[in-house]
């Protein structure tokens, strides 16, 4: 608990230094459809981490957690014309915090949410497992460094033989299983769907250096892991009773190394007029992944 709260306070001085402002402003949801969630009387719980609860996207309406409510649950939940919606998701929740709150951020154990009336349910989570904020602290470049052409994150990670980040990808996987029969057990009557991570990482080499200041080398292995992660996801989606929901198809070519006006998700370096948390989904990637939901939940009804 100690290492993941340095790891936290790390993050969040990153992230001051970034300079990132939180302004006042919204987007408009998504238009509203019939759905047999909606005409059932159902209710929708969304679960997850920040890349759910979309930190400084306003507008925020949960500030330790850092939810606004125009994250894709929000959404999602105003195309599907669902009354009845809770959003417990909180910026750096791991899977412990399904089970427990988290205490720094008031947030209450995420599956408390759930009982025998709710109908769907979305799962953003894992990524904190694995240790994203601290992967993005290990492998970015500081300023007053140049960017190397190697793959010094990667040889960090790799230095004993094994693959660290992979091994955290195969320990997590027990981990979110559980998540999903505990969800199953406490909402049985529920559609459930386990939402991956979009693409963080594109193949603009030098868009990369400058927006995440990765080096060169360890841009492909990054890929690789958030891919080797979204694949657990949906091995234990498919294995559990639940939908998985594939963000990579709406998210590519929209990657934190495009240029400003074409990202899903941030740079380390964001702009006031769009504001989210560094590297992570802007408004527009969240209603990319709400579109992903979507679709997602629709092909799984028919």
């Amino acid at each position: 608990m100690q290492l993941r709260n340095r790891i936290r306070t790390r993050w969040a001085l990153a992230v001051l230094g970034s300079a990132v402002a939180l302004v006042a402003g919204g987007v408009a949801p998504a238009s509203a459809t019939p759905s047999p969630v909606a005409a059932a009387g159902g209710r929708y719980v969304a679960l997850g981490d920040s890349f759910t609860s979309a930190p400084l996207v306003p507008r925020q309406v949960h500030l330790k957690c850092g939810r606004s409510d125009v994250n894709y649950p929000s959404l999602t939940r105003t195309a599907l014309g669902i009354r009845e919606f809770t959003d417990v998701s909180c910026g750096g929740a791991t899977t412990d915090d399904m089970w427990e709150p988290q205490s720094d951020t008031g947030n209450p154990a995420q599956l408390d949410a759930l009982g025998p009336d709710t109908a769907l349910v979305t799962i953003g989570i894992g990524g904190n497992d694995i240790g994203f904020g601290e992967i993005v602290i290990q492998c970015a470049t500081p300023l007053h460094k140049p960017v190397p052409r190697d793959n010094p994150c990667e040889q960090r990670y790799t230095h004993t033989g094994t693959d660290e980040l992979q091994r955290r990808i195969d320990a997590t996987a027990p981990k979110v299983a559980d998540v999903l029969k505990a969800v199953h057990k406490r909402a049985p009557h529920a559609r459930v769907a386990l939402v991956g991570y979009p693409v963080v990482i594109g193949p603009d080499t030098e868009g990369c250096r400058q927006s995440l200041r990765v080096a060169d080398g360890d841009q492909p292995y990054l890929r690789r892991t958030l891919h080797s992660l979204d694949a657990m996801l949906h091995r234990e989606a498919d294995t559990h009773g639940a939908l998985y929901v594939d963000t990579t198809a709406v998210s590519t070519g929209h990657d934190a190394c495009r240029p400003f006006d074409e990202r899903y998700v941030e740079g380390l370096f964001t702009r006031p007029v769009r504001p989210a948390f560094p590297v992570h989904p802007n408004a527009n990637g969240e209603r990319a992944m709400a579109d992903a939901v979507l679709d997602t939940i629709r092909d799984g009804i028919r």
